[in-house]
């Protein structure tokens, strides 16, 4: 394992944030007991490099629940803590909230910052569709919003950092999306996206959890790293055209957990939580 580096102190952050930060981890380190009441299936950890110098690629759900387990289980299984590039609408908030996510490690998701982090060979968590992919309108839960984010890819070849993808299948079924972003309401919530915050792929669907109620319907969580993909750039390939061959396996294999990982759901008792068929949960 490499030795530790106060990345935190090189990227200015300030006292109170490592503060905060620090109390987050020793809450992290005292959370097993309730990560583990809700039984996640998750299976892959073997493939997470030991010296914590790789670059995990997620799927964004509705729930966030991957924000908050991928991170976890990756300290869990290597001691180091994850750094998140979050979205700069997220990552750029002013006050308590902003702190509370560069508390948690994240930081805005440019370039320099992510370069930053791997010269000093940081574990990396990035998800390519960004805020987004968050939200779903009806039929595309467990799908990727990555339209010509490619940037990943480049940084990652740039430092030879191999790419473990992590995909997340349970949080897109915690609500259920009534709309589609073809129908009016899709329309109208673009156009008023677009209005607010300058983007028009930021619209939200109309859901609903249990019953008519936004309470959250409760799903297993299931989790799953892929084998790590190899960023070595060959001598006879120009580096666009290896960013875009990265980013395709990369694409490729985390649809391929995904769709894995629903078709092991589909046949688990426990995927809705029923405290009766727990002893029959699936597992890896």
């Amino acid at each position: 394992m490499t030795a530790a580096v106060d990345v935190d102190a090189i990227m200015n952050q300030p006292a109170r944030v490592r503060a905060l930060r620090r109390a987050m981890e020793v809450i992290a380190d005292r959370a097993a007991p309730i990560v583990d009441l809700s039984r996640p299936y998750v299976d892959g950890l073997e493939n997470l490099p030991a010296d914590g110098r790789f670059l995990l690629v997620g799927n964004h759900t509705q729930s966030g629940s991957e924000a908050l387990l991928i991170p976890y289980f990756v300290r869990r299984q290597i001691g180091s803590r994850v750094r998140p590039l979050a979205d700069r609408n997220f990552a750029n908030m002013p006050g308590p909230a902003g702190e509370l996510f560069a508390a948690a490690g994240a930081v805005v998701g440019a370039p320099e910052t992510a370069r930053e982090l791997m010269r000093h060979d940081e574990p990396i968590l990035v998800f390519p569709g960004g805020g987004r992919e968050i939200a779903k309108f009806k039929g595309e839960e467990y799908t990727l919003r990555w339209q010509g984010r490619a940037g990943f890819a480049r940084l990652a070849a740039e430092y030879n950092y191999p790419i473990v993808p992590a995909g997340l299948v349970g949080g897109d079924d915690v609500y259920q999306s009534l709309t589609t972003r073809e129908s009016w309401w899709g329309r109208l919530s673009a156009g008023l996206g677009e209005k607010l915050s300058g983007r028009s792929d930021m619209a939200m669907p109309l859901m609903r959890g249990i019953g008519p109620t936004m309470i959250p319907r409760p799903q297993r969580m299931y989790l799953r790293f892929g084998a790590p993909i190899g960023t070595a750039t060959p001598a006879d390939v120009v580096d666009d055209t290896w960013a875009a061959t990265i980013k395709q396996r990369t694409r490729e294999s985390l649809e391929q957990i995904l769709d894995d990982l629903r078709e092991i759901r589909s046949s688990d008792p426990y995927r809705e939580l029923n405290p009766l068929a727990r002893h029959r949960a699936r597992q890896p």
